[in-house]
């Protein structure tokens, strides 16, 4: 639930929203209490950014810690450490990564595991058959536990009786599961939530009368990598500048968009030659460093690697078909070397990651013959 807790960062000069909450993280054995930064794209910050599969990973591993041992040391930053003395902890890597998943639908304004839930709930009560109960049932128990009494906003009731509507008579309560739910509560389930459905209809609409915001398709991130080979069946490695895709250009052809990039950066016509004929992309930026600049190279290098991008991609069938892959998602492009051209954890300008959604568009456009 996020509450009041809300923060944003940028990626290609649009903010995108996001909260935080707080979680451990187990490093060196040490267990620091930090703040985990949960995002609109479905990227997560636990010390780095990260997507969701790799959030999981770092759930699964323990470095975002759910489990606290007896006598384990811990640290808030700066503030206090202690060791931990029979830690009561009720959140598992299962739960924590269904809430996350749940704040993100939140963050885009999209129903998450409880709004399903009572989407499911109101198919029921329009026809009562037990397989519109069934799975009304599995979106219930698809609520994580730790959020489930707050389904209903009812501080009084909490969740019981949507337990009781879901389970039906004679079922069992999921939280009492010694208990099984009467005729009669049942009863005065179905009247709470023909009541509901009363006031709920009634209130205002508080859609805007231009539409919801515009949600954030999950972000791909295009790691620091350094292919010497072109592979059999590109993946997103393929994506990066320094891939040996060759490009021509006015006549001139070279390994790849880093040895193209930093040949037209360089001013003497003998530094470029060495350039394009560099070994590999690192080579060819050491080359260039060492070089005398083109005039005004700053002012005009984000319109070159626009040019050299659209070249790539439109030489590159198979590699257009990697790019057009990643749909409608933020690309964040990691370059260790500029914090112009990566975006870095966030700390960079991102402008690749910019282009390269430039470039998808455009084949997009293409495909669909809109000039």
């Amino acid at each position: 639930m996020i509450g009041n807790r809300i923060t944003s960062r940028m990626a290609d000069g649009a903010r995108v929203p996001g909260t935080w909450r707080h979680a451990f993280i187990c490093n060196g054995g040490t267990y620091l209490l930090t703040d985990l930064f949960i995002y609109a794209d479905g990227l997560v910050d636990c010390w780095e950014l990260v997507t969701l599969d790799e959030f999981e990973k770092k759930l699964r591993s323990g470095w975002v810690a759910t489990s606290l041992p007896d006598g384990g040391l811990a640290s808030a930053h700066h503030l206090a450490s202690w060791t931990f003395g029979e830690p009561d902890t009720w959140l598992t890597p299962e739960l924590l990564l269904a809430e996350v998943r749940d704040t993100i639908d939140e963050l885009n304004g999209r129903p998450d595991s409880t709004g399903r839930c009572l989407a499911a709930v109101d198919v029921f009560l329009a026809d009562r058959t037990e397989e519109n109960r069934s799975a009304a049932r599995a979106a219930y128990l698809a609520i994580p536990k730790t959020v489930r009494h707050y389904a209903l906003g009812d501080m009084d009731r909490k969740d019981r009786p949507l337990q009781a509507l879901v389970m039906g008579p004679g079922g069992r309560f999921p939280r009492w599961p010694d208990v099984r739910v009467s005729q009669e509560e049942y009863d005065e389930a179905v009247a709470y939530f023909e009541e509901r459905g009363r006031w709920l209809a009634e209130a205002p609409s508080r859609v805007p009368a231009d539409g919801a915001v515009n949600s954030f398709a999950p972000a791909v991130k295009l790691y620091e990598s350094y292919p010497q080979r072109a592979l059999e069946h590109p993946d997103k490695r393929g994506l990066r500048n320094d891939y040996p895709a060759p490009i021509t250009l006015d006549g001139v052809t070279y390994p790849s968009v880093t040895h193209a990039y930093w040949a037209r950066s360089v001013a003497e016509p003998e530094a470029r030659a060495s350039v394009v004929t560099a070994e590999r992309g690192p080579k060819a930026r050491t080359l260039a460093a060492k070089a005398t600049r083109r005039e005004g190279w700053e002012l005009t290098r984000t319109a070159v690697m626009a040019r050299l991008l659209r070249a790539k991609y439109q030489q590159h069938s198979d590699l257009a078909a990697v790019l057009l892959a990643t749909g409608d998602a933020t690309l964040l492009y990691d370059d260790a070397d500029s914090g112009f051209w990566g975006d870095n954890g966030g700390r960079g300008r991102n402008w690749t990651g910019r282009l390269l959604e430039l470039v998808r568009s455009e084949l997009l456009a293409d495909q669909a013959g809109i000039g």
